[in-house]
């Protein structure tokens, strides 16, 4: 008896000093991680650093006053008309972007101003209105496997990007609370999709609502929550935090304005730190002092005057190149903001209090 009762006191020792070591080296595993981790990252803003290249001011002329596109597309379908794109002119337009000098940065990073566009290059802004089913189209071969339908715009963009790496993939698909692009076997694909790919859903009310019609907060928040619980079915870390106006309208009552920011419905929260009119043309760079991100312009994305009357984006990109509007040059570094010295003033000290401010006088 007393020999099983001195084995049961080993037996617990062996079990109680192994659980001890076990214990003991876990985190100090996980901590070997963590200092590997902090040291690679610590190398690898390092070498950013050492990467970063003077850049020759009065050669690329940057500008980060100047004006910036947001441009609004709807349908990307046959054949065109007033709020529809085709295919072809889709691609078009890219080319045509690309070779004028313009980059997609996402529409958040306009906001907060992190622009990381190339030096030289003026950053665009891409946007999609109504969740149309041709902006996200899954189509089955004959083997009933699915494939993203190479004329959507989806994949005219990926397309695009993978021919040029150097024109991101951004984008802001504006959704209401129906089923967003169509077939809605395949919405929580997509949803994810988009995101993955690092591009963005932002909120276009549930019922595309006019809102010049409402005269009611609770309306207003129920509109703007609901996509926000739609688009968090899916993916529940994601946040809808940006707008378009559905018509381009607000509501006639000016103290309703503040429900489009932020509200609630329901135990759903939202706010936006956009919102995006219909638009006419190019706006303000987020340094501006004017710069106002619950009312940016848009503009449409066309060439054909009947529907845009002279303020489509080709229009603006002519008056850009002819100088009649001041155009936004990247000085590649979001931590610095280059502007001419005769702009300085209206660069708004707030919103750079995080950024160095270059100036320089640019020879003629």
């Amino acid at each position: 008896m007393n020999k099983k009762i001195i084995a049961f006191f080993i037996l617990i020792s062996f079990m109680l000093t192994g659980c001890a070591t076990n214990a003991s080296q876990t985190p100090v595993k996980e901590e070997e991680k963590a200092i590997v981790k902090t040291e690679k990252l610590q190398e690898n803003q390092e070498k950013q650093k050492e990467e970063k290249k003077e850049i020759d001011l009065q050669k690329i002329k940057p500008n980060e006053a100047g004006q910036i596109m947001v441009l609004m597309y709807h349908s990307i379908s046959e054949p065109e008309a007033v709020w529809t794109r085709t295919p072809e002119n889709f691609r078009k337009d890219l080319q045509y972007l690309y070779d004028k000098g313009y980059r997609p940065i996402s529409l958040k990073d306009y906001v907060t101003g992190n622009i990381t566009t190339e030096a030289g290059y003026t950053p665009i802004v891409i946007t999609f209105d109504d969740g149309w089913q041709n902006n996200f189209n899954r189509i089955q071969n004959e083997q009933g496997d699915f494939a993203i339908d190479p004329d959507c715009a989806v994949a005219i963009l990926e397309d695009f990007n993978e021919k040029h790496p150097d024109f991101p993939l951004e984008a802001t698909f504006f959704v209401n609370d129906n089923v967003p692009f169509g077939q809605k076997e395949h919405l929580a694909y997509k949803f994810q999709y988009i995101v993955d790919k690092g591009m963005d859903i932002g909120n276009h009310t549930a019922t595309h609502v006019d809102y010049k019609e409402v005269n009611d907060e609770k309306r207003i928040q129920k509109e703007l929550a609901s996509v926000v619980k739609l688009v968090k079915k899916y993916l529940p870390d994601y946040d809808v935090n940006t707008q378009a106006l559905p018509f381009g309208h607000r509501p006639k009552n000016e103290e309703l304005y503040k429900y489009l920011e932020s509200g609630s419905d329901e135990g759903i929260n939202y706010k936006n730190i956009a919102i995006l009119n219909v638009g006419w043309d190019p706006y303000k760079s987020p340094y501006h002092l004017d710069f106002n991100p619950l009312a940016i312009h848009r503009v449409r994305a066309s060439d054909l005057q009947k529907y845009v009357q002279g303020v489509g984006m080709y229009d603006w990109l002519n008056h850009f190149d002819k100088g009649n509007r001041v155009r936004y040059i990247s000085d590649g570094d979001s931590d610095i903001v280059t502007i001419p010295e005769n702009y300085k003033e209206v660069i708004d000290v707030e919103k750079t209090a995080n950024k160095e401010i270059r100036t320089y006088i640019l020879e003629k």
